[in-house]
């Protein structure tokens, strides 16, 4: 029974150790805002920004896994626009049904981030230089399908974005809620997801092993690549249309939100639950500026800063912990 207690009170304190902070954080935001924003902590707002944030929440997660494994992609903005201008070519001009024109969909964007992958593990290129590469032929392509025009696709995407009655959460965030849980456990639970880590500590220390690193990456991006498609689907369906200029800047969103979820840029560490807390202190950062009537300048200014703090507080805690 002893042994239980101690295991139980281990257990509390590693989980506050690993979330509190950024749990502590958004309370504090959700209270600031709530006392000087009067409509903040209503549940019209609080639903508004729960079901705006799919999108980026599921990119998030897929920078995660590779930002883990030591790599980077700059082109999910692109892979995700390019992914949806494929779903309306296919919706609009050759008459799919949905769930085949969603699948061929995530198909591309799963296609392009396993080229990025497979370039930058086969060749030992870097991926910033690969994925910068694939960020203008994705968007050149996007305006190539599109005759750079955006494209209506209708209300039969609707009912992804659409609210579920009486609860108001779209379908959209329960999707991406179960691909936060889904990223969580394939990182934790599965031989990718330790490879992924091995990989992003000491890549050639892997390679030694015997471990073939080629394989793990592709799969990572492909997956990161997917998930831009899926990405892509929830935008669309939000806006009813496919634009060709859609997702611009994505990449930078991700990966503001993997750091302040305490995800090392040099690879080996990092949480997609942490991550997804991240995309809400984001979230909650424009929505509560933006209703105190902070300009966009502003509000780029103040989420850059927290970038900046979350980053420095995170490494006085790791050396805190160090000494």
């Amino acid at each position: 029974m002893k042994d239980n207690a101690v295991s139980s009170t281990r257990a509390i304190q590693q989980t506050l150790a690993t979330y509190g902070g950024l749990l502590a954080a958004i309370l504090v935001l959700l209270g600031f805002f709530g006392v000087f924003a009067k409509n903040f902590l209503t549940s019209t707002t609080l639903l508004t920004m729960a079901n705006s944030i799919p999108d980026i929440t599921v990119v998030a997660v897929g920078m995660t896994l590779v930002l883990i494994a030591g790599g980077i992609d700059l082109s999910v903005g692109s892979v995700l626009a390019l992914s949806a201008c494929c779903l309306g070519w296919l919706m609009v001009d050759l008459k799919l049904p949905l769930w085949l024109a969603s699948l061929g969909a995530i198909a591309l964007g799963a296609c392009c981030g396993g080229l990025n992958g497979w370039i930058s593990a086969a060749f030992r290129i870097p991926a910033f230089i690969v994925t910068l590469g694939m960020l203008e032929i994705a968007r050149g392509s996007a305006y190539w399908i599109t005759d750079s025009n955006t494209k209506y696709v209708g209300s039969s995407l609707g009912w992804f974005s659409d609210p579920i009655a009486p609860f108001g959460i779209s379908v959209s965030f329960l999707i991406a809620t179960a691909v936060v849980l889904a990223g969580q456990w394939l990182l934790h639970q599965t031989v990718l997801g330790r490879t992924a880590v091995a990989i992003g500590t000491n890549a050639e220390s892997v390679r030694m092993a015997g471990i073939r690193t080629t394989a793990p990456m592709v799969t990572l991006y492909a997956i990161c690549g997917g998930l831009c498609g899926l990405a892509g689907m929830m935008q669309s369906s939000r806006l009813s249309t496919v634009d060709p200029n859609s997702g611009v800047g994505m990449e930078l969103s991700a990966i503001a939100a993997c750091v302040i979820g305490g995800t090392s840029l040099r690879g080996g560490q990092g949480s997609v639950v942490r991550t997804f807390f991240g995309v809400l202190v984001i979230s909650i950062l424009q929505t509560g500026l933006a209703q105190l009537g902070a300009t966009d300048p502003i509000k780029r200014i103040v989420t850059g800063g927290v970038i900046i703090l979350s980053v420095l507080l995170d490494s006085l805690r790791k050396q805190s912990a160090i000494r």
